[in-house]
């Protein structure tokens, strides 16, 4: 067995969009495959249903069709998807890269979904009891859909560490990211069991 068979299987959770090609989880999917890890992608849902149950449904079915261990990564939309269906599923995580989680409390930039539209559809409150798996947070210093200080708040409340990236804005192709290696690395770290202490 390779050693990337042998590593946990990822599971990308995009988040309000639709499949964008020069996306970093786009560009991941790639990378990971074309070494032989085994990565599966819940399917975008796009901004036009906004149902976060339906949502956390997606992940549902899309992490029960794996076997074996788990890391998840998600971005945007897809880290709160992520903490709604950590409070329901059975289904044992190994890690989670949850990467520039948006304010949903707060208002957004024009084209975002307004508060009154995601309390409708399920998201709020935003979930903030500790997750039940290892958890990285990667906030942004000038993301425009969540202060710095907000995420890091959340981070503390999930119980995962901080990685602060500096200015990198919400980290997709609009604030000029396509491929983002510092992922790859940051998995590897999730995908390696923690020693446990005598």
């Amino acid at each position: 067995m390779t050693a990337a068979l042998s590593m946990p299987t990822v599971l990308i959770v995009p988040g309000l969009r639709d499949h964008v090609d020069t996306h970093w989880q786009t560009f991941l999917a790639a990378d990971l495959e074309a070494r032989g890890r085994r990565v599966r992608t819940v399917p975008p849902m796009g901004r036009d249903d906004l149902d976060c149950a339906a949502r956390v449904d997606a992940i549902e079915r899309a992490a029960n069709l794996i076997s074996g261990p788990l890391v998840v990564v998600a971005h945007s939309g897809g880290t709160l998807m992520v903490a709604h269906w950590a409070r329901r599923t059975r289904r044992p995580v190994q890690g989670a890269l949850l990467a520039t989680p948006p304010d949903f409390e707060r208002p957004m930039p024009e084209g975002y979904p307004t508060v009154e539209a995601l309390l409708d559809a399920g998201w709020l409150p935003v979930p903030r009891r500790t997750l039940p798996f290892r958890s990285i947070v990667a906030a942004s210093r000038n993301d425009p859909l969540a202060a710095f200080d907000r995420v890091a708040t959340l981070a503390r409340d999930w119980g995962s560490e901080l990685v602060d990236m500096g200015e990198v804005g919400h980290l997709n192709p609009a604030s000029g990211y396509g491929p983002w290696p510092l992922a790859e690395y940051l998995i590897r770290d999730l995908s390696t069991p923690l020693a446990v202490a005598d």
